[in-house]
């Protein structure tokens, strides 16, 4: 390519995302969701990079990003939770006119390519995955990764120390320890414009509670995981473990030691991973129907009311400004009313952060209203039968609710893992019986 692409910006949110397109004209889109920082501008001065550019846009249209908060989106105060990441990858697709396209993810952007071909199968063609784990932390059932104070030291020497050459070649870019002194110069340059050292920080703080485990089985679209078998910042054992966690997932290890897809500076040929890349990509098959696919559920009911000793007529005046408002508010955190019967509600949103803001939005106005509501929020695979949904987790959500007090909201292990760096907080966790499914971790939403 002789000139660099024009950079475009899509809108997620009140979020520009900055995104870039190449190999216009192929059949096939891909997009790349990126590691923890990128730069569309300077990575072209990047020989490496610009020829991965360049490879990939031979067989596809290649549609890049930077994610919030870095390169050259809008530089947002705090770090991006999943579930914004994952619907930035939407709101890309959308500006770049993609319906369907395979997605890659790379390094911490695997996280975000997973959660959004578990919510988005229908737009999802294939998931490919290079060098990321279900997990950064190590953990009781998790015996890879470092561990929570290891990565607490490494986060407050970033603060100090951004950017540092010891991140670049081993935990945080994974160059390999081997490098070219001029090699880790140009990354620290292009580290260095794509984010600042709070982004950074609020970034690493973020992963110390991502966990994908509970996601990975719902992913229903053809997978290719790959990495090095030598990766500084990852163990090849947990990038196998995330291949097992997802139904049918094809694993490949190349040999090297880096992070990296090519690092001529350890002289690794880069093209037996595009070679898979492409095969993969072009052979995938169609995109699934989406009949099943990942959602947050969100069961909420009236608990108690201040006006219901004021007969019948009034309270059907008081249900209906509730109903009003209840949907006004679902419309603005972009959640879908599935079912309503009597006082309760059953609605989706595309993730749990979303779902807990409108929980909480629902149950102040309520309070207006003198009335107050219970609400459970759970993430996991439904089905699609006509405009309802079905299938053991909406079992799940209506259970996680019932144990909910008034004017509580009730959240299952999973959407807490889900909702990391978001801000919400939560009270210890509880083990309930619920009904059918069995013990669960069940939490309160704290405000």
């Amino acid at each position: 390519m002789r000139e660099m692409p024009p950079i475009r910006y899509a809108r997620s949110g009140e979020v520009n995302i900055a995104y870039q397109v190449t190999g216009e004209g192929n059949p096939l889109d891909l997009v790349l969701a990126p590691g923890t920082m990128s730069h569309l501008a300077i990575s072209w001065s990047e020989p490496r990079l610009a020829q991965t550019f360049e490879r990939l846009s031979r067989f596809s249209r290649l549609i890049r990003f930077d994610k919030r908060g870095t390169g050259m989106s809008d530089r947002v105060t705090d770090a991006a939770t999943l579930e914004e990441r994952a619907d930035d990858i939407r709101a890309v697709m959308d500006a770049a006119g993609s319906s369907t396209a395979v997605i890659l993810g790379v390094s911490e952007g695997g996280w975000m390519a997973c959660v959004f071909a578990a919510m988005h199968p229908a737009r999802t063609r294939a998931l490919i995955v290079w060098g990321s784990s279900a997990r950064l932390v190590r953990a009781d059932d998790y015996p890879w990764g470092v561990t929570r104070a290891e990565e607490e030291t490494r986060i407050a020497a970033l603060a100090n120390q951004w950017p540092s050459r010891e991140y670049v070649r081993t935990w945080g870019a994974g160059v390999g320890p081997e490098a070219d002194d001029s090699v880790v110069d140009a990354i620290l340059h292009r580290m260095q414009m794509s984010a600042t050292p709070a982004a950074v920080v609020a970034l690493e703080r973020m992963n110390l509670d991502a966990d994908i485990r509970d996601v990975l089985p719902t992913v229903r679209v053809p997978t290719l995981v790959m990495a090095r078998e030598g990766d500084p910042s990852i163990h090849p054992d947990a990038v196998r473990d995330l291949a097992q966690r997802i139904p049918g997932a094809q694993l490949k290890l190349f040999p090297g030691k880096t992070h990296y897809m090519g690092a001529p500076w350890l002289g690794i040929d880069p093209e037996p991973v595009y070679a898979a890349i492409e095969e993969f990509a072009t052979g995938s098959s169609s995109a699934p129907t989406g009949e099943r696919f990942l959602t947050t559920i969100a069961f909420f009911d009236i608990v108690s009311s201040t006006a219901t000793e004021l007969g019948d007529r009034a309270w059907r005046v008081l249900l209906d400004e509730h109903y009003r408002v209840t949907r006004e508010l679902l419309a603005e955190h972009r959640g879908t009313e599935i079912d309503s019967a009597g006082d309760g509600i059953l609605a989706t949103f595309e993730g749990p952060a979303r779902a807990i803001q409108c929980m909480r939005a629902i149950s102040r106005a309520d309070a207006e209203l003198g009335i107050r509501i219970r609400a459970g929020v759970h993430v996991g695979e439904v089905e699609r039968s006509g405009n309802a949904i079905r299938g053991i987790n909406v079992v799940y959500g209506a259970r996680i609710m019932s144990f909910a007090s008034a004017g509580q909201v009730l959240v299952s292990g999973t959407v807490r893992d889900l909702c990391a760096g978001s801000g919400i907080r939560f009270g210890d966790p509880e083990t309930r019986e619920l009904k059918g499914i069995g013990p669960r971790e069940v939490l309160a939403v704290v405000d």
